[in-house]
């Protein structure tokens, strides 16, 4: 049995399915606050290495989808700050498991390392279940 630490946005319907199908294929699954977790710049950058900086950043975050922060046009260490400022604008959920970290639902091969089929993790996991909704998600807790 895998055991995966889950960092999520309480509340966050796209996190529930995500967590329900890794539970479903034998993940023990342990389930952290995204928004209360005390990041560090080095801590937070584990999960994020290896992706476009604009990647770090939640797409459906209220600010990125309303235009105040652009992703596209921040550096490392903008983007770092912001990140730790507003944990909203983190792409989640953040994996953390003996095969790796990642953030996002979309590292294929850690997912299949998990058990979860290619097809499954691709369809209909990774996007938020409410992007028309105008004023984001309801807040946490």
């Amino acid at each position: 049995m895998s055991v995966v630490v889950f960092y999520e946005k309480p509340g966050c319907v796209t996190n529930a399915r995500q967590r329900a199908l890794l539970e479903r294929h034998g993940c023990r699954v342990k389930v952290r606050n995204l928004l209360t977790e005390p990041w560090t710049g080095v801590r937070l950058y584990e999960f994020l290495r290896g992706l476009p900086v604009a990647d770090w950043f939640n797409p459906a975050a209220p600010a990125v989808r309303c235009g105040r922060i652009d992703p596209r046009v921040q550096d490392r260490r903008s983007a770092m700050t912001l990140l730790r400022a507003d944990p909203l604008l983190i792409r989640r959920p953040l994996l953390d498991t003996r095969y790796g970290k990642s953030a996002g639902f979309e590292d294929m091969e850690l997912l299949f390392r998990l058990g979860i089929p290619r097809a499954a993790s691709a369809t209909g996991f990774r996007d938020c279940a409410r992007p028309a909704a105008d004023d984001g998600c309801p807040p946490p807790g």
